[in-house]
């Protein structure tokens, strides 16, 4: 396994137990994951990184930094919401397996791609539905995640609300605190911003965790 992949799950205490139908680590999921990335890349249009090693610390490990968090959320079934490369979603399902997830993409090429990788790494407890979030909102999810998201507003937050089951959470990947609090200012929810730590990245991230529905 790669050093700096194999280093950063062991700082975020993520044990190398056996994942998926082909009974490989989450070690070797995640890192043939990010091997499908970098292959498809340049004519899809994933990820904006300068090498491989920048893959694996900016996507894979940042999007692994909160697993601890998501856990004890204690939600079964899990969308992720405009997945783009499958970032947060499939990093997380495979080492949450017991957990459902749907990764929503609008984008048909990048679809395709969340196809193509689910089923290379035969990740039985996730499913890709093409199309807008609001289409989805037949569905109720116990869990809404997202990262490089549109920053929350009200009509933002009234649609997610939708997707959730009474009493669901949404937790979106952020920056810095002080961005966080200009950016949840006046809206009216229940929020805080739990503090993570990504392996290999001296930047200020956060977990925007909101609770229920909106307080009016």
């Amino acid at each position: 396994m790669n050093t700096i992949l194999e280093q950063g799950l062991k700082e975020l205490g993520i044990a190398e137990g056996v994942h998926g139908g082909r009974q490989e680590t989450a070690g070797a999921l995640l890192e043939r994951f990010a091997l499908e990335i970098e292959r498809f890349n340049d004519a899809y249009g994933l990820v904006s990184v300068k090498n491989f090693e920048a893959l694996l610390i900016r996507h894979i490990l940042d999007s692994l930094a909160p697993l601890t968090v998501i856990a004890r959320l204690e939600a079964l079934s899990i969308a992720d919401l405009g997945s783009g490369a499958g970032l947060p979603g499939i990093p997380l399902a495979i080492c949450l397996p017991d957990r459902r997830w749907t990764l929503v993409e609008r984008s048909g090429k990048r679809a395709g791609f969340l196809q193509h990788t689910v089923a290379l790494l035969r990740l039985e407890n996730v499913q890709v539905v093409q199309g807008q979030m609001e289409e989805e909102a037949a569905q109720s999810f116990d869990l809404l995640t997202f990262r490089a998201f549109h920053p929350f507003s009200p009509s933002l937050l009234k649609a997610l609300f939708r997707l959730l089951v009474p009493g669901g959470s949404i937790a979106a990947y952020k920056g810095r605190a002080k961005a966080i609090a200009s950016e949840m200012a006046g809206l009216d929810v229940l929020w805080e911003a739990a503090p993570v730590k990504t392996p290999f990245l001296d930047e200020e991230r956060h977990l925007v965790l909101i609770h229920g529905t909106p307080k009016s």
